[in-house]
């Protein structure tokens, strides 16, 4: 009977071998950057992200603040909602809500009946009437606070927490946006 008996080469073992230093040292260079980057990112997000929009008081008062684009909060005053389905054409004021409070309606409420509160009147060109856009709604505005001492608005966000329910602010509808 023949044997068989299995031998180990010698010849050396490719797989084995080890890299140079500056591959390795590649790699980690090439993982610094890519962890710095998304470190930037999240930092500037964070710091962009911090003021999600202005209070009325704030764009009013501040004639810095006249041409640019800016986002903005306030109460919609019901009684001020003017809608013209031929144009497009729709006005309302909203009036300045604190920054901060403890019930969202309750702040709203009290905006809106609160006649020495700061009020400013908003303008929109082109829009369908929001079906959300009623009296203590709060409204997120995107535009540029013009010259005559109107806002004109290119977007519009509102939350209504009396449709909603209390204790839901996180309910943002997105309703108009124009370019």
């Amino acid at each position: 009977m023949a044997q068989l008996t299995w031998e180990k080469s010698s010849l050396p073992n490719k797989s084995k071998t080890s890299r140079p230093a500056w591959e390795r040292y590649k790699f980690l260079a090439g993982g610094g950057v890519l962890l710095a980057i998304v470190a930037i990112l999240v930092l500037s997000g964070t710091l962009s992200g911090a003021r999600f929009f202005l209070s009325v008081d704030s764009v009013v008062h501040n004639a810095s603040y006249v041409g640019q684009t800016v986002r903005l909060t306030g109460a919609v005053l019901g009684d001020t909602i003017v809608y013209d389905p031929k144009t497009g054409d729709l006005a309302f004021t909203i009036a300045h809500v604190p920054d901060q409070f403890d019930d969202l309606a309750t702040a709203l409420h009290e905006s809106v009946t609160d006649p020495s509160r700061t009020r400013l009147k908003i303008v929109m060109k082109n829009q369908v009437m929001p079906d959300l856009l009623q009296h203590e709604a709060q409204a997120i505005l995107t535009g540029k606070m013009g010259d005559d001492g109107m806002f004109y608005a290119t977007e519009l966000n509102l939350k209504c927490p009396s449709r909603f329910g209390q204790g839901m602010p996180e309910l943002n509808h997105p309703v108009v946006k124009t370019n």
